[in-house]
């Protein structure tokens, strides 16, 4: 069988996302934020539970404005796992904050409870966690919540990888802590190119958030400010291509666990391949993530037949924007083994089937 080359991930964009941009360009839009971006603000807050949605421009600056707006400053400390993508220790670096490295779950790759209660100190202002792969910890998000409000910590979601993902209580990832944050860059399950949101039920937070993503202006289409801010809006060409996409978004959430499930079948006699685990009831696989024997090789291998596969996260650690000494296990042993295989939305059966065939036919040789 010979394929057209089966990327790791690409977006989806169709003939709908088309209309909706010709449709608002013909009606003379300003394609600053406006009505269509308080739309697809409304449309999150509906598909979370959240009372307050608030768009920016992407999602590392949702992580920064997130910290901000919770008053952490320059030299504070903020917690946060090993295994992430750069972005979320980067987002505290750009407020001259310090990011406190902890090891990850094996089974998870969320944030290790027992680590994080070690790493508290007194200089410890908020904890990141970071949703990896739309997973929830083993160990219950209430022990996050309970230590957090025990030590006057401010506990931040990071769930850029997590819309349509839910804790088994049914309360929508992001919606745990003070602040939620999710992003919508090129490869997520819903995209506009780029772009960014804050979820919160807290008035006062919203408003916070949406004078300092606004220039700090008292309100809207005025020149006054009393206080500081920024730049970080987004625009309603985005949010047209959003308000879209996010009527696809319950389909593709089912489709991404149908896509897990044949992984799983079809790779199940595949010792050498190791799956996270993954609440597919609760939970919405973002890539499909494996720890592979011998990946650099498998890679090379499916590439050779036309299969697109990524390397995961390494740990930021050892990154050389970073070196900073420490034993972090199972992030290292991410970075040794941690493999995304092709995960887009669009994916066939025959697809997936080919993949996994490609990969028994690599362990067998």
């Amino acid at each position: 069988m010979k394929n057209n080359f089966i990327p790791q991930m690409e977006p989806w964009f169709n003939v709908e996302e088309r209309n909706a941009m010709n449709d608002y360009l013909q009606q003379g839009g300003w394609c600053t934020e406006f009505k269509k971006t308080q739309e697809l603000e409304e449309t999150i807050c509906d598909y979370t539970g959240a009372k307050h949605c608030i768009l920016v421009n992407n999602g590392t600056v949702s992580l920064t404005l997130a910290a901000i707006a919770c008053e952490i400053k320059a030299g504070e400390e903020i917690i946060v796992p090993n295994y992430t993508m750069i972005a979320t220790p980067n987002a505290v670096k750009m407020i001259g904050a310090k990011p406190i490295f902890i090891d990850v779950e094996r089974e998870t790759l969320c944030m290790d409870f027992n680590k994080l209660e070690m790493a508290i100190t007194p200089k410890t202002k908020a904890i990141m966690f970071v949703n990896a792969n739309g997973r929830y910890p083993k160990t219950d998000i209430k022990n996050y919540i309970n230590l957090a409000r025990e030590n006057n910590v401010i506990l931040i979601e990071d769930s850029a990888q997590s819309l349509g993902s839910y804790y088994p209580d049914g309360i929508h990832m992001g919606r745990k802590g003070v602040i939620g944050s999710f992003s919508f860059s090129t490869p997520k399950v819903i995209s506009t190119g780029q772009g960014g949101a804050l979820i919160t039920d807290s008035d006062q937070m919203a408003q916070k958030i949406r004078r300092l993503k606004d220039f700090g202006r008292t309100s809207g289409g005025n020149d006054i400010h009393d206080t500081i801010g920024w730049n970080f809006k987004f625009t309603d060409i985005q949010a047209v291509i959003g308000i879209e996409q996010m009527k696809k978004l319950q389909w593709r959430v089912e489709r991404k666990k149908e896509i897990l499930k044949l992984y799983k079948k079809f790779l199940k006699k595949i010792k050498q391949i190791e799956f996270f685990n993954q609440d597919i009831k609760n939970t919405t696989p973002w890539f499909i993530d494996v720890l592979a024997e011998n990946r650099d090789k498998l890679q090379k291998y499916l590439k050779d037949n036309d299969i697109g596969s990524r390397v995961m996260y390494p740990p930021i650690t050892k990154q050389k924007a970073y070196q900073i000494k420490g034993k972090f296990p199972v992030a290292e042993l991410v970075g040794q083994k941690g493999l995304w295989l092709p995960s887009a939305s669009q994916l066939t059966n025959t697809q997936v089937k080919y993949i996994c065939d490609m990969i028994l036919d690599f362990y067998n040789k």
